[in-house]
């Protein structure tokens, strides 16, 4: 393995690292289980300033900067209409994307991006979240859905 400085590949190594030794000693569902326990409660209060600003769209351009900074390469576009508040978060270039082919795994996004959903759903019950396309699956994004009623 080459030398990764980037903090955003650096966290994902680190969680594939975890997971493939943790599958080892317990097997991949109780690593599963292990991993994301507690993740709803952890993913509220790191996003609960950013999902509470008047709009999702502003919110998510908030923490997509702070993303951002790490390595990630997100954009956010507001979409809302139809009395829904709503934004699509667009993952243009993934840190993730050849991770997960280091420790045998045919996908990234059974352990990155598939636990943020149920956790985000979990933690903002009014919030609706659709993963629309994946980098992963042959897409040239990874975009996901943010809609809840507006207020």
């Amino acid at each position: 393995m080459s030398d990764h400085t980037n903090p955003a590949e650096a966290f994902i190594r680190k969680r594939f690292e975890t997971f493939k030794k943790l599958s080892a000693d317990l097997g991949e569902q109780k690593a599963m289980e292990t991993m994301f326990a507690g993740y709803a409660a952890q993913l509220k209060q790191r996003m609960a300033p950013y999902i509470g600003r008047p709009t999702l769209a502003e919110g998510l351009r908030e923490a997509s900067a702070e993303f951002n900074k790490g390595g990630w390469h997100m954009e956010v576009v507001d979409i809302s209409n139809q009395g829904m508040d709503a934004a699509l978060e667009i993952q243009k270039v993934c840190p993730v994307n050849n991770i997960h082919k280091e420790f045998g795994y045919g996908s990234p996004c059974f352990l990155i991006c598939a636990p943020d959903g149920p956790a985000i759903r979990e933690a903002f019950p009014e919030l609706h979240v659709k993963t629309l396309c994946r980098q992963a699956d042959g897409d040239c994004i990874c975009m996901f859905k943010f809609e809840r009623v507006k207020a």
